[in-house]
């Protein structure tokens, strides 16, 4: 046991010298405003979650891939639903659902409902069918089904979603100590990525859940601590509601209704139905399901956790009105910059220092546990269904489970490097479903229950979705619009393309398979021998 904390201690204080020499160049050689109550409290924080994380890869035994991309599925249900909840609650969900209800109401307040919706619908629907069958990532049945070449080619949405996400996750971390500490968004940045990247590649699954555990508790705690702070400055709830009503008209509603969204009423349906449906295909969630110790696990961790999202975005939300209400000029108080930064902003300025501290703390612990699970998640299926079945078929689990800490890294610092070049957390967290929304749900969907699907019929669906989705462009990523839609306002196409392209892709692979299938039978799902 010495020897095994000896493994998490050297590491943990090596962190710890790292963050201190910072604190050092920041205090001698910057001209930065820097809370260092906070600094302090935050070197604590980072250097608790990473000792933790160090410990959990210093006690395992062994190392194959099943350890440490499924923790030997063995996940208890508690720690499952908790890594769970920490996984969708990060920080995007958290500053994005504040920067929603801030800038455009409460109807624009999708992603909260819509990621719960779309975790119970994956437990009643896919949960035990996916664990009953062994898989080690999202793609297997996807392999098993359309060959090793589709799956490399369908990981190209799954990779993509996963690094946005990873990146929206990270710019939410760098706002928020930007404004509570006074840090530079980018060294914010780039040093908590460091860190998330750093324990996920030496514990895997277990130092993430374990380390998920500490900071959901934190993260919930934390929230629910700054809001009666936040609202006290607002005149309390009431007014604050009444006031944000008062100001946001019938945008102030979970309800859609063509009075609050006017054009933008079909354009709404297209993300609610992206949101529900694109949060399906995400190996970051059906990594816990395989992870868990049996079939009825994985149900019931899905299920908790969709309700946890709901409760989790209550503070956020309610944190996000007392920004728009505020009436920062007469408490002389700088307005947010941005929608972005309001959920940073209300902890720095209406809460006391020590509550702000508490706040960040929460922050950072959201931005955290989704992270390392992004990034372990987009890293497991470029190894396993990856490098494993087109590079190497004969590597040893001991062999691939090192290839997967490598591709730890390059995932974690291709997603800073994109967190430092987006401006919008919301947009770029929608984005995260949209990719996988429209290529890799039909895809999934057929591989799971249409006993009559194939390759032929994969590739067709794929492409298909592929031109109909692309071809709307994106404002994002600076993409042109090159299909000619109708309803296109401002150089955004309204109509619901992104609907269009998912249910054409999922026809096209019902109908080509069906066609196609004296050329190319359908390959089916393999149980695991017991």
């Amino acid at each position: 046991m010495q020897l095994t904390k000896s493994k998490a201690i050297l590491p943990t204080i090596g962190l710890l010298g790292l963050l201190v020499l910072t604190g050092l160049y920041l205090y001698f050689f910057t001209e930065n405003e820097v809370f260092w109550g906070g600094y302090v409290a935050m070197t604590i924080f980072y250097g608790v979650i990473f000792y933790i994380g160090a410990y959990a890869s210093s006690k395992k035994e062994s190392e194959t891939m099943t350890d440490v991309m499924l923790a030997g599925r063995s996940l208890p249900i508690g720690i499952a639903v908790l890594t769970m909840g920490a996984t969708w609650v990060g920080g995007g969900f958290i500053n994005g659902t504040a920067e929603a209800a801030a800038a455009s109401g409460l109807v624009w307040v999708q992603a909260p409902w819509g990621y719960a919706l779309s975790l119970i619908i994956g437990g009643l629907f896919f949960a035990r069918k996916m664990r009953r069958y062994e898989f080690k990532t999202m793609l297997d049945p996807l392999e098993q089904r359309f060959g090793k070449r589709m799956a490399a080619v369908l990981f190209l949405p799954a990779l993509t979603g996963e690094i946005f996400w990873t990146a929206a996750i990270l710019m939410a971390l760098g706002t928020t100590f930007g404004t509570v500490l006074g840090l530079a968004t980018t060294p914010a940045i780039i040093l908590s990525a460091i860190i998330a990247i750093a324990y996920t590649a030496l514990g895997g699954l277990w130092a993430v859940a374990l380390t998920d555990v500490v900071q959901i508790i934190l993260l919930i705690g934390g929230l629910f601590l700054v809001v009666p702070f936040a609202l006290d400055t607002v005149g309390g709830w009431d007014l604050a509601w009444t006031t944000y009503q008062a100001k946001k008209g019938a945008a102030a509603s979970f309800f859609p209704s063509v009075e609050a969204l006017g054009v933008y009423y079909w354009n709404w349906w297209d993300y609610a139905l992206l949101l529900v449906f694109g949060g399906l295909p995400w190996q970051v969630y059906f990594q816990r399901v395989l992870a868990s110790k049996d079939e009825n696990t994985a149900v019931r961790l899905s299920l908790f956790a969709g309700f946890f999202c709901l409760f989790a975005a209550v503070p956020a939300g309610m944190i996000g009105i007392v920004g728009d209400v505020a009436d920062w000029a007469a408490m002389g108080l700088p307005a947010p910059p941005d929608s972005a930064s309001v959920l940073p902003h209300v902890i720095r300025y209406l809460t006391n220092p020590w509550v702000a501290t508490i706040g960040l703390g929460a922050v950072a612990a959201a931005v955290m546990s989704s992270a390392d699970s992004s990034i372990l998640s987009a890293s497991s299926m470029a190894t396993w269904n990856v490098y494993r079945p087109l590079i190497d078929p004969e590597i040893t689990t001991e062999k691939l489970a090192k290839i997967l800490k490598g591709c730890i890294w390059i995932v974690g610092v291709t997603a800073t490097i994109l967190a430092l070049n987006i401006n919008s957390i919301y947009d770029l967290w929608f984005l995260c479903s949209d990719f996988v929304y429209c290529l890799l749900f039909p895809p999934l969907v057929c591989a799971l229950f249409d006993k009559k699907a194939n390759t032929y019929g994969a590739v067709a669906g794929f492409t298909v979705a592929f031109i109909l989705r692309f071809g709307g462009g994106d404002t994002t990523l600076g993409m042109p619009i090159r299909i000619d839609y109708p309803m296109i306002e401002d150089g955004v196409v309204l109509f619901p393309f992104r609907t269009l392209a998912m249910v054409s892709g999922l026809l096209s692979i019902i109908i080509v398979s069906r066609l196609t299938q004296k050329w190319d039978a359908a390959q089916q799902l393999i149980l695991p021998e017991k």
